[in-house]
């Protein structure tokens, strides 16, 4: 298991030049749990991720790592504790897994120092807990993409990080490999401890696999807690301006979001459990 680490932001403002794009943003990540930050484009959810991972300093306020503010900190003290794994990260070209995963151990080492027993070990380890040992030799050119995001993850794991932030991890991928690397997210979380937290743009696969959301809209958090709390209808409309019936998923028993658009909707639904029941009926044999 990991250790716990608290993170935190107090009073957070972030701009891109004179367009301040975080305003005054306060959130306490909570530890050992698995939390999803949503909002529509443009809202500030990647700028506060990058944030947290110290790739952005704060125009006010300050990101707090175990009581310490983690601007001034040492960058290997930090890696040692936090990983990030962006938006489409791009790998050297024709780099084997095994070496990019590898280089998660970089925090770890010193300079001109051998790699270690240990160093080795942990390489593995992280090879096996995402399901890609046979791949440790074939190029990431050559993966498919939930592969290729595996090895990624197998990387911030080398990195033995408590603490995994990523940026869209399911961008690019099919709904197979979505689930595929969200359950392996989970695996990871609950085998290990390690507090997740995930930007993501797809709000059903947000609230059936966050323990914890916030929901955030022009730099700001405007709702935040349990899927099964924050997620509403009326949250939809002022996060997203969508209207929209949320019920419970008869997969997962979480929140999910039905929008309404201008076309191809039936009659209006006056009893909100009309979708679910229609859900639940199981289709003629043979069908």
């Amino acid at each position: 298991m990991t250790e716990s680490h608290s993170l935190s932001a107090e009073g957070l403002t972030l701009s891109y030049g004179d367009r301040t794009i975080v305003e005054g943003l306060d959130l306490v990540i909570p530890p050992g749990r698995i939390t999803a930050i949503v909002g529509a484009n443009g809202c500030g959810k990647s700028t506060l991720l990058r944030a947290l991972a110290r790739l952005i300093a704060p125009r006010d306020g300050q990101v707090i790592l175990d009581g310490k503010a983690l601007h001034g900190r040492a960058t290997k003290e930090i890696a040692r504790t936090l990983g990030l794994l962006p938006q489409s990260p791009i790998a050297p070209e024709g780099i084997a897994v095994a070496d990019l995963v590898g280089r998660g151990r970089h925090p770890h080492q010193k300079l001109l120092a051998r790699w270690s027993s240990h160093d080795y070990e942990v390489v593995g380890q992280a090879l096996a807990a995402t399901g890609i040992e046979e791949l440790a030799d074939r190029s990431v050119d050559e993966l498919s993409g939930g592969q290729r995001q595996r090895a990624w993850i197998a990387m911030a794991l080398a990195q033995e990080t408590d603490i995994l932030l990523l940026d869209e991890p399911t961008t690019f991928l099919d709904v197979a490999h979505q689930v595929e690397v969200l359950d392996l997210l989970t695996d990871l979380n609950r085998d290990r401890g390690t507090t997740i937290v995930m930007v993501l743009h797809d709000m059903n696969l947000a609230a059936r696999y966050a323990d914890h959301l916030f929901a955030l809209r022009s730099g700001r958090v405007v709702a935040s807690g349990d899927p099964g709390d924050v997620m509403t209808s009326e949250l939809i409309r002022e996060v997203f301006d969508l209207d929209a019936l949320v019920v419970t998923d008869p997969v997962s028993g979480s929140p999910i979001v039905l929008p309404r658009g201008r076309h191809h909707v039936s009659a209006p639904v006056s009893d909100p459990a009309a979708p679910l029941a229609a859900a639940l009926t199981p289709l003629p044999t043979g069908a």
